[in-house]
């Protein structure tokens, strides 16, 4: 197989301090890829801009806040729409944390949103949606990291650029 180009694209998985939920957003009927599903905040990478910065961008697009990154989830490869290369995106998913969800402006990107605690997230969530091990991955990783480690991370961005 050849080498491609490739779209970047960010995931931002936001959990409010308040009370520890999570947010989900339904994606408005006239989107053309994944109308009415629900997801959590997600944008492409634009040209000349790195995932950090494309995750801040997106976060203020979608819901007008500016989240803090505790960590990242992990990395990802699909496909916005069919299976061709024009579609194809590599990712990286990211956990944030707002203060409050009081703050939270929803944009036309999304037609509704709901704050969940993980179980209730897991248990809304259709079976084998994507967003299911995001949540369950954030949670142990909460769980077990170290202080020090979270404090560490809290302080320096994940761009090394």
């Amino acid at each position: 197989m050849s080498t491609g180009r490739f779209l970047g694209g960010i995931m931002a998985l936001v959990r409010e301090l308040e009370n520890g939920r999570y947010l989900l957003l339904q994606r408005a009927r006239s989107k053309d890829v994944g109308a009415g599903s629900w997801e959590c905040v997600t944008g492409r990478v634009d040209q000349g801009e790195g995932f950090e910065a494309a995750l801040y961008r997106e976060v203020r697009e979608e819901i007008g806040v500016t989240p803090k990154i505790e960590f990242i989830l992990g990395g990802t490869h699909f496909y916005r729409g069919t299976a061709n290369p024009e579609n194809e995106l590599l990712g990286i998913a990211y956990a944030c944390t707002i203060p409050t969800a009081s703050h939270v402006q929803i944009s036309e990107e999304h037609d509704a949103h709901h704050w969940f605690t993980a179980a209730e997230a897991i248990e809304f969530l259709p079976e084998n949606h994507w967003l299911t091990p995001a949540v369950k991955r954030a949670e142990f990783m909460r769980q077990y990291w170290p202080v020090e480690l979270k404090e560490y991370f809290l302080e320096r961005p994940f761009d090394l650029s």
